[in-house]
């Protein structure tokens, strides 16, 4: 209820809102305000005046002082008033912002008129980087493409006075340089490519400083070194090239289009040109060793000299790496007597770092040395040399050939500051008649040699069987010597032997003799009175049991102890028959035992009866001497 009655309120005051609304347009048609925002910019277009005010200057685009047109002043942020819509046109337009690592590029479309032959206008310091439009103009800023740019920041810019292209910075690598040519500047002497080298222009991002110095229009001999730039695209042109390198076993002639002429350092007896210093036109004395060079191409040209041996080979589809011997071939000959056949060579060279300028400066490249010394010294030398002898000839001389061929080539090189290092003869493909020919010697010759060998080893064989048989009988001589030698001993120490023997039996003898003597007295002695003693016994068993009986007892005791048969094997008997004594048994059985080992021969004497040789002797002799050791 609450609200439909504030409506039907607010309806019933229609003619204040009615009111309200009539006072706001005609405030703002009467006030004529405009508000712009922080981030815009309000540029006025004025569309029409009264007298004077009416219309520009001739040739004039943005209006100074309030004529009809597109004002230079802007409105900034704020409340603005007397802006009627029915005169002015405000446009609002954001500000402009330059982004980190870029640059603004600003083109008037209006000022003073450039010089006759200029490119950018020249520079206006009071006008705060362009924002002040009305400043630039009436402090002489000139129509077309400024030196000075916009760096990284926000701007006010009237960009209906001034067009913005934001491009980026200029950013070169570590091996680039920057090749510039200015759009911009004085025109070049005659007879000069390229502009000199001017300081105090920031490494031209100054164009106003190197314009008002007198810098040159066109290629620069100043190069730009890895690093960031903010250069004016409009002012120079900037192209990216890499370092010049030098590889290692390389040096860098450097033949320069700038610089002051300089003096010929070659020398009195170099006549191709001249060599200078460093920095000055022409061939320079010094190299560039192994390394990277921000060099100009554009104005200084860099030969690259291999200082390593170069290997230069003339056969067909073989080519080194540094590809100079590209267009050479294998060599075609004619022998004295007719033959063509192919020839192989490689040339060894070398070109040192001193050598170098002289080089290129007499040849200009090291291609034209190979084509223009090398190909055709190499091969009319041998082309020559082969027709002054005969196929087989030079086939076979192939060392004494290459040694002349290189002492030769040696001294021609030599003229040319460039240094022989040896000449090779390769592959010979003679003819296969010529091969045959040459095979057949070498198959002769090696059938010699082994001739040669083999009788050679046979005399050497002969030498060996002397040398052995030789050996062998001074051997046997030897041993006879020694033989001899022993003999002679053995006899000597046999002969000692005996004497000693002969004294030791001397001794024995008379040892003994006295050992008898004494000891024979003893038991002559003891003998006697054993006897004594049992001769009593025996007288006493006698006397008491008969001499007949005693005899027997005796008889008995004695074939017992000798195991003596009591009943003998052999009765003996009487002449009357009947039983002999038993003596006369023990007669008859000794009788028959000797009887028997007179008939009785021991097995194994056979040669028992054989005499004994002396050698025999003369053994037994030494077995006994060395028992007797």
């Amino acid at each position: 209820m609450e609200n439909s009655s504030f409506f039907d309120v607010l309806l019933s005051q229609w003619w204040v809102l009615l009111a309200v609304v009539l006072f706001f347009l005609s405030a703002k048609t009467i006030l004529g305000w405009v508000i712009i925002k922080d981030s815009q910019n309000g540029v006025v277009v004025k569309k029409w005046g009264i007298g004077k005010k009416s219309r520009l200057p001739e040739g004039q685009i943005i209006a100074r002082n309030g004529e009809a047109g597109i004002w230079a002043e802007m409105l900034g942020p704020g409340l603005h008033f007397f802006k009627w819509w029915w005169m002015y046109d405000v446009k609002k337009v954001n500000i402009t912002e330059v982004p980190k690592d870029h640059i603004g590029i600003i083109e008037s479309i209006d000022g003073a008129k450039l010089p006759q032959g200029a490119i950018l206008a020249t520079n206006v310091v009071e006008c705060d980087s362009f924002q002040d439009a009305k400043a630039f103009l009436d402090s002489g800023g000139q129509k077309g493409w400024q030196r000075n740019f916009l760096t990284n920041g926000q701007y006010r810019i009237n960009t209906f006075l001034f067009k913005v292209n934001i491009v980026p910075a200029l950013e070169i690598a570590s091996n680039e340089i920057g090749l510039v040519t200015t759009l911009d500047g004085v025109q070049l002497p005659p007879k000069s490519i390229a502009g000199k080298m001017l300081e105090g222009h920031k490494t031209f991002q100054d164009a106003n400083e190197f314009l008002e110095k007198g810098g040159f229009r066109g290629l620069q001999e100043e190069v730009l070194l890895p690093g960031k730039y903010y250069i004016n695209p409009k002012f120079a042109d900037v192209q990216k090239k890499s370092m010049i390198r030098v590889e290692v076993g390389y040096v860098g002639v450097v033949n320069s289009f700038i610089g002051e002429p300089g003096e010929d350092v070659s020398g009195e007896g170099f006549k191709h040109g001249n060599i200078v210093r460093e920095g000055q036109k022409g061939i320079w004395e010094k190299t560039l060793d192994p390394g990277l060079y921000p060099i100009n191409p554009r104005l200084q040209d860099v030969l690259m000299v291999p200082t390593t041996n170069i290997v230069l080979n003339w056969k067909n589809e073989i080519t080194e790496s540094h590809g100079l011997d590209e267009k050479l071939s294998t060599i075609k000959v004619r022998s004295k007597d007719g033959f063509t056949f192919d020839l192989e060579v490689s040339q060894v060279i070398n070109i040192s770092d001193k050598a170098a300028p002289k080089v290129i400066a007499r040849f200009g490249t090291v291609e034209n040395l190979v084509s223009q010394v090398l190909e055709p010294t190499i091969g009319n030398y041998f082309r020559n040399s082969a027709q002054t002898s005969e196929a087989l000839t030079f086939v076979d001389g192939r060392a004494e050939r290459q040694a002349e061929a290189r002492q030769h080539i040696e001294k021609i090189l030599k003229q040319y500051d460039i240094e022989c290092v040896d000449t090779l003869i390769g592959d010979i493909n003679p003819p296969e008649e010529l091969m045959k020919i040459l095979a057949d010697r070498k198959i002769a010759e090696q059938q010699q040699e082994m001739y040669l060998m083999q009788k050679a080893s046979e005399e050497k064989r002969q030498d060996f069987v002397k040398a052995q048989t030789a050996a062998t009988k001074e051997e046997q001589l030897t041993a006879a010597r020694y033989d001899k030698d022993i003999a002679t001993q053995k006899a000597e120490a046999k002969v000692e032997t005996a004497k000693g023997d002969r004294e030791s039996a001397k001794i024995t003898a008379d040892g003994e003799a006295y050992v008898l003597t004494t000891v024979g007295s003893a038991k002559a002695k003891n003998i006697d009175e054993v006897g004594s003693a049992e001769a009593g016994v025996i007288k006493k068993k006698t006397d008491a049991m008969g001499q007949e009986q005693f005899a027997i007892v005796q008889v008995a005791e004695h074939l017992s102890k000798n195991g003596m048969k009591i009943v003998p094997d052999i009765l003996i008997q009487g002449a009357s028959g009947g039983s002999g004594s038993i003596v006369d048994a023990l007669i008859g059985a000794e009788i028959l035992k000797h009887k028997s080992d007179l008939f009785k021969k021991p097995v194994g004497d056979e040669g028992a009866d054989k005499k004994t040789s002396p050698e025999d002797e003369s053994a037994k002799t030494d077995e006994s001497s060395k028992e007797d050791k």
